[in-house]
């Protein structure tokens, strides 16, 4: 057969010989990976094949960077690596992005990328690049199978790193000569599907600790983070909230564990919460930039920190925590419920605390709603949010990205699911929309066939992958793109301000940097490959438009809504960079 050196001697009599690209979709299959994202080409696209024929869905994506992105949101959602599929050099390095974002995020994720033939290594192969040296820096796994004997093994191990303990992304790099070299399949090394991931719990001492500084606040928060999502924590974060009487703060991707309207969350005081809390719980969020590291003038000198992770490495990161507990977050939680069962407390919730927090946020609503009925044209962002949220499902899930489109949506668009809100999280990653949105649409399609995938972007965070347009037609996605307008990146210039600007020269001398086109037709790309088009201008047109594509249910749509380019423009330079509720 081809590439017979491959094989042990007189093998032929022996018995099935099988090809690499078969070894590689069988253990996949082996290990529960439902879906595969990629982009063919030479030396993989008899992987793409065998996969589907093992009953894999593969989704060939138009870009390896949203593919990427694509695969990791799978991750998230199922618990279950997607996996990513490129070719070598320049297929591999657009994956990177990908990569990058799930390991940072904590998800999991498996990247397979075909590498030059191991015959012309170092001779200049076609695409040839040091790619697994390069993976290191992204992945917690980068592993190149020695022969095709042992590929069951190392996609098992690939599959158990990226689930087991912090999750991740894991890269198996495959020479382009594996993929159609044969061996016999009684040499190969068959493994099982890993087991589940182990559950851990926190030290006895930890928990009853962290009981006593919880018992013991005068004005505690409790923070949700999209770890606490991941872990399916929801039934027992949602108990201890009710049991404690706790004010709850979710961090972006966390909306949704608890309800965005329940009465103990106070993510429209997010700013006073954090400033004056005197006690802090952390499930499964990390004091990161998102949560200005947990440091003053952000928050109280004397703070005092309980950290909840799976990671024992996150542990004390940026202050002195005043109890650690280390271990799955759910599990966790649930040691903390039964230690408050033993030992009763519940915050009172007429104290001081509440009544400044229900009044920052009776304020902060009280602007936001004042800002969506104003009635001028062009809208602004809380007007063309406040309709947006009267007229889509409660359940839909959605995607968001872009500078102000994804910070307003974030206060504006309530979740009261878990696992139901996809962002540019934890990398701040602008691009990953249309990638995040298929991945939702097609595990939607398998297991939750009447949910709604709505993808809220910015009109610069939408040109990153437009073109994926294309993938959710070909595949029947009926996804609502929905791309907030404003000309720009930040901020654009209207029609006649661009036309003035103009006039001092040549645009790459004297346009600003943030400006795009004004008044876009992004609507006509998704017209192109047969979905619905709207270019909305007012708050009626909009309405029109929501109901029509909530009605469709089988059509992908794109509402292309003209805003303010001035809109929600603060006094600083990079608006988005500076915002107090970032």
């Amino acid at each position: 057969g081809p590439g017979g050196a491959g094989m042990a001697s007189g093998s032929h009599a022996e018995g099935e010989a099988v090809s690499g690209a078969q070894l590689i979709a069988e253990s996949l299959k082996a290990q529960d990976i439902e879906y595969m994202f990629g982009i063919v080409g030479i030396p993989v696209m008899e992987i793409a094949v065998a996969a589907q024929a093992v009953g894999i869905k593969y989704v060939g994506m138009r870009n390896e960077q949203a593919a990427c992105y694509a695969a990791s949101a799978v991750g998230y959602l199922t618990g279950r690596p997607g996996v990513c599929l490129v070719v070598s050099g320049p297929g591999f390095l657009h994956a990177l992005g990908g990569m990058a974002n799930a390991t940072i995020n904590c998800w999991p994720l498996i990247v397979i990328g075909g590498s030059s033939d191991r015959n012309q290594e170092t001779m200049g192969a076609f695409q040839e690049f040091p790619q697994v040296e390069a993976g290191r820096l992204y992945n917690k796994l980068t592993v190149r199978p020695s022969s095709l004997e042992v590929i069951p093994a190392v996609i098992e191990k690939a599959v158990r790193t990226s689930i087991y303990g912090r999750p991740g992304s894991c890269y198996i790099d495959i020479p382009g000569d594996f993929v159609n070299l044969q061996v016999n399949k009684s040499s190969v090394k068959y493994v099982e599907c890993c087991l589940p991931p182990p559950v851990s719990t926190a030290e006895d001492s930890a928990v009853s600790e962290a009981v006593s500084v919880i018992a013991h606040s005068k004005q505690p928060l409790l923070i949700v983070g999209k770890g606490a999502a991941y872990s399916h924590a929801e039934n027992n974060i949602r108990k201890l909230v009710d049991l404690c009487g706790l004010p709850f703060l979710p961090t972006p991707m966390a909306k949704g564990v608890v309800p965005d309207n329940h009465p103990n969350c106070v993510a429209a005081a997010r700013s006073t919460a954090l400033q004056h809390a005197d006690v802090i719980i952390l499930l499964g969020a990390r004091l990161n930039w998102i949560l200005h590291f947990g440091l003053p003038p952000r928050f109280r000198q004397d703070v005092k920190v309980i950290q909840i992770d799976i990671c024992a490495e996150e542990l004390g990161n940026n202050v002195r925590p005043a109890a650690i507990l280390s271990g799955d977050i759910n599990a966790v939680t649930k040691q903390l419920l039964e230690e408050f069962r033993k030992r009763p407390w519940k915050y009172p919730s007429n104290s001081e605390w509440w009544k400044r927090l229900r009044e920052k946020i009776m304020n902060n609503e009280k602007r936001s709603k004042g800002l969506a009925l104003q009635k001028s044209l062009p809208m602004n962002y809380y007007t063309v949010f406040h309709h947006i949220r009267e007229l889509i499902p409660k359940d839909c899930i959605l995607v968001s990205e872009g500078a102000n489109t994804m910070d307003i949506g974030r206060t504006m668009l309530p979740n009261y699911y878990p696992r139901q809100r996809l962002d540019a999280g934890t990398f701040g990653t602008m691009g990953v929309g249309l990638g995040f949105a298929i991945a939702a649409a097609m595990v939607a399609k398998d297991k939750t066939p009447e949910k709604r995938v709505i993808c809220i972007e910015g009109d610069s965070a939408f040109g990153f992958s437009g073109m994926e347009v294309e993938t959710i037609c070909r595949y029947n996605l009926p996804i609502l793109i929905i791309v907030v307008n404003n000309n720009g990146i930040y901020a654009g210039l209207d029609a006649d301000a661009w036309k003035e600007t103009l006039k001092f020269g040549d645009p790459a001398t004297c346009v600003p940097p943030v400006s795009l086109l004004p008044n876009s037709h992004y609507e006509e790309i998704m017209s192109a490959f047969g979905g619905k088009g709207y270019f909305v201008k007012t708050p009626e047109e909009l309405q029109n438009a929501l109901k029509a594509s909530m009605t469709d249910k089988q059509t992908p749509s794109l509402i292309n809504v003209m805003i303010d380019p001035q809109s929600e423009r603060k006094k600083q330079e990079f608006p988005w960079l500076t915002r107090s509720n970032l």
